[in-house]
């Protein structure tokens, strides 16, 4: 049974915000979103942070539906519990808007980012892409990842990997620098939308754990692009190391639907150990 004091499972509820004043909203972060040591994952204080912003540039006019982009600074560390997302405005456009949002936990910024919001259309036309499809096995012959038992957004996670990105779960390391499978929201409430893409695009196990490193892997600095609406169930991911140096890894994923088009895209600066470094 799975612990009450968790707070709310289903993300659209874990990342809801309630006006307290204007450019104010209150938060209750849950425990199910969670990684190691009990740390908000970062994908999800994202979510909240959009809440925040599309919440604000609505109250002053915006028609904007979706957060586009989001740039997210982590600067502390919060807590499950309740904290506070104060947000400044900076402008109303037509095509899009910029909200600057701030989270605050027992009167400490944990986290800040600058959110662009905008409204991503259904049908519209890909003029351009250059993505490659990362090749991925099938769905049925990944393997489940349930993470450890504090990794608590594998309660609410269905994350399938490529076997030839497991290697290091027994110790085996392929020195790939790449990680790959299939990513499915199980919270008991919705399919992924547009807006729970942006914790999608941080729900990968760190890529640098092929290459040896422990599991201390912090984000720093995280950046997301939303550009479609996806359409399925399942999302084909792929997230692998840009370069490991100094302890610091640059690290990118990208997320593509059933219809094999780029629906999220992000990168993120985050610090790293390995065994015997120092």
């Amino acid at each position: 049974m799975v612990n009450e004091t968790l707070g709310a499972r289903a993300l659209r509820e874990a990342a809801a915000v309630d006006p307290l004043a204007p450019g104010r909203y209150g938060v209750q972060i849950s425990g199910y979103f969670t990684v190691a040591s009990g740390i908000p994952n970062g994908g999800y204080l994202q979510c909240l942070m959009a809440n925040g912003a599309l919440a604000a540039a609505s109250a002053e006019g915006s028609k904007h539906v979706h957060a586009t982009s989001i740039s997210t600074n982590y600067i502390g560390a919060p807590v499950a519990g309740a904290a506070e997302v104060r947000t400044d405005v900076r402008r109303i456009g037509r095509g899009v808007s910029f909200v600057h949002a701030t989270l605050i936990q027992n009167d400490q910024v944990m986290t800040e980012s600058l959110v662009t919001v905008g409204t991503l259309r259904d049908d519209s036309p890909i003029r351009f892409s250059d993505f490659e499809i990362p090749e991925v096995a099938p769905l049925e012959v990944c393997r489940r990842s349930t993470g450890g038992d504090d990794v608590n957004i594998m309660k609410v996670l269905d994350l399938r990997l490529d076997p030839q990105s497991t290697g290091w779960w027994t110790g085996e390391l392929s020195g790939s620098g790449d990680v790959r499978g299939w990513l499915r929201l199980d919270d008991g409430d919705a399919p992924w939308s547009a807006w729970s893409l942006l914790f999608a695009s941080d729900a990968m196990p760190p890529a640098t754990f092929s290459l040896g490193s422990s599991g201390w892997v912090p984000t720093l600095q995280l950046t997301s692009y939303v550009r479609r609406i996806p359409t399925s169930e399942w999302l084909r991911a792929r997230q692998w190391c840009v370069v490991v140096a100094d302890g610091l890894v640059d690290e990118r994923c990208v997320l593509f639907d059933e219809r094999g088009e780029l629906v999220a895209s992000s990168s993120q600066i985050a610090m790293v150990r390995f065994p015997g470094s120092h």
